[in-house]
């Protein structure tokens, strides 16, 4: 299964971007200028003047920036060229690329399984330890030599979590199972260094603790390694003077519950948290209240764009909907992943030009 496949899948959660919020518009009490992105996977048969026409229409409608997976200067050049911000989108804790290299920076779940060898729902499912230092070191390092390139403007973190403890309900029956409870086939990371870490910290043994799955120290401690994996990352971005972002789950709640991911507390540029209505089971003005609650769990520290699956909508109307919900709910803008048809960069110009 190739990266392609894997996103169509179901399982790509993720991608975000933005300039820091504007002090002067505040005080002046100005409607802050909305920004809006587009996830690329780069296809390298696409030729400069293919990228040109695409890049301008999407700048004329009202997108303001890429996260571009894969490191594809031809695709970075072009963007900017077009007067779009070029960010490279990254797969940060789920890294299939380096099993062969350090077996050993691998989770592993509550019945000892090493996703190296074993990985969870599908093989692309390979995810590191983040209580190792060596694998924080590592990640800085590519961040840093990533944002060394003057043709890239940011990072955009994405996959910075641990595995799905539980899936989106809308999934389930993809894997032929019922997460309604917390499963230890899927519960990471219980490694000896996480282990080793915990009862330094907490003075526990987890191993010990009976029901480890509703031990609130544990989670927080969990919580709390992938925070500081992405304060690190933020602070090498700064040394660079570039952005950084990242791609979530769609609310505080349901990242911390499902992937130990706390984002509400990241030192970041702005966020694309994946209101991925149909993940959910959900209508499309739920993205409105995902968006509603980030804000208010976010007071302001920075930007939120929502995520919009394109493929989950319906008619150009759902589409216009989703935009107008996550904008009155308090979106700095929209993050689209799908097949940014010219319908959709129409609606997106049209409301862009609308009272919201």
């Amino acid at each position: 299964m190739n990266k392609r496949e894997f996103l169509k899948a179901g399982l790509l959660m993720g991608a975000a971007a933005q300039l820091p919020l504007n002090s002067a518009a505040a005080v002046n009490k100005k409607k802050p200028k909305h920004k809006n992105w587009v996830w690329v996977i780069p296809n390298q048969k696409d030729t400069e003047s293919d990228l040109k026409i695409r890049y301008t229409a999407f700048k004329a409608a009202g997108i303001t920036g890429l996260f571009i997976e894969n490191d594809s200067e031809k695709h970075f050049r072009a963007a900017k060229a077009a007067g779009l911000e070029a960010h490279r989108w990254m797969w940060t804790m789920n890294r299939p690329d380096l099993v062969t290299t350090h077996l050993e920076w691998y989770s592993k779940n509550r019945k000892g399984d090493s996703c190296a060898d074993k990985p969870p729902y599908v093989n692309n499912y390979r995810w590191l330890c983040p209580s190792r230092p060596e694998v924080q070191q590592y990640l800085e390092k590519q961040v840093s030599d990533e944002l060394d390139k003057d043709y890239i403007d940011g990072i955009h973190l994405d996959y910075v979590r641990y595995c799905d403890v539980i899936l989106p309900v809308n999934l389930w029956a993809n894997y032929k199972i019922e997460q309604t409870k917390e499963l230890p086939e899927y519960d990471y990371c219980y490694c000896e260094v996480c282990k080793a870490k915990f009862k330094e910290q907490y003075g526990t043994d987890i191993s010990a603790v009976q029901y480890p799955e509703a031990s609130l120290s544990w989670r927080l401690f969990r919580y709390n390694n992938i925070t500081r994996i992405v304060n690190s990352l933020s602070a090498v971005a700064k040394q660079h003077k570039k952005l950084i972002t990242a791609a979530v789950f769609p609310t505080p709640e349901v990242a911390r519950r499902n992937v130990r991911q706390d984002w509400t507390n990241w030192k970041l540029d702005g966020i694309c948290p994946m209101t991925y209505h149909g993940f959910y089971r959900e209508k499309v003005s739920w993205i409105g209240d995902a968006v509603a609650e980030g804000i208010h769990f976010l007071a302001g520290s920075f930007p939120l764009y929502a995520g919009l699956y394109l493929s989950d909508f319906k008619s150009d109307d759902e589409i216009r909907e989703g935009i107008r919900v996550a904008l009155k709910n308090g979106a700095s803008g929209v993050s689209f992943f799908g097949n940014v048809t010219p319908n959709v960069l129409d609606i997106l110009s049209k409301e862009m030009a609308g009272p919201v």
